[in-house]
């Protein structure tokens, strides 16, 4: 797999608005793009520091996959992820190494980005993420 870079890192919070003020007044970061992305229940809020960026995740709904993580680990990094060309390409040739996939092909998510999880039982029990 041709990884370039990492993509971001996936932090989990309860909101974003009482979050912003430690990236920002703490640790000096811009938060340059703040959306929603309505079929994973998640807001975002975007910091870059280099090439990487951070990324908060909030839950829009009690339901989501973020409410749950929350609910049961609390607040705190949530997943890596990597930036690959295609990650299609990539979803299959994880597969044909053994590794358990959450999604079987790439999905929409935050800035317009291709992206795909591979399960954290496959992959030491970090929940990642291949971005395009």
């Amino acid at each position: 797999m041709d990884i370039t870079h990492i993509e971001h890192i996936g932090i989990a919070v309860k909101s974003i608005t009482d979050s912003l003020p430690y990236y920002e007044k703490v640790l000096g970061l811009k938060c340059y793009n703040i959306e929603e992305v309505a079929d994973q229940k998640v807001k975002t809020a975007f910091f870059k520091v280099g090439q990487t960026k951070i990324e908060l995740l909030e839950p829009t709904s009690e339901d989501s996959t973020i409410a749950k993580f929350i609910e049961k680990k609390g607040e705190g990094v949530h997943h890596i992820a990597f930036a690959v060309p295609d990650v299609a390409s990539a979803l299959a040739e994880v597969e044909a190494k053994g590794v358990q996939l959450i999604d079987k092909s790439p999905r929409g998510g935050a800035e317009g980005l291709h992206i795909a999880f591979l399960h954290p039982k496959s992959t030491g029990s970090v929940l990642t993420e291949l971005c395009q």
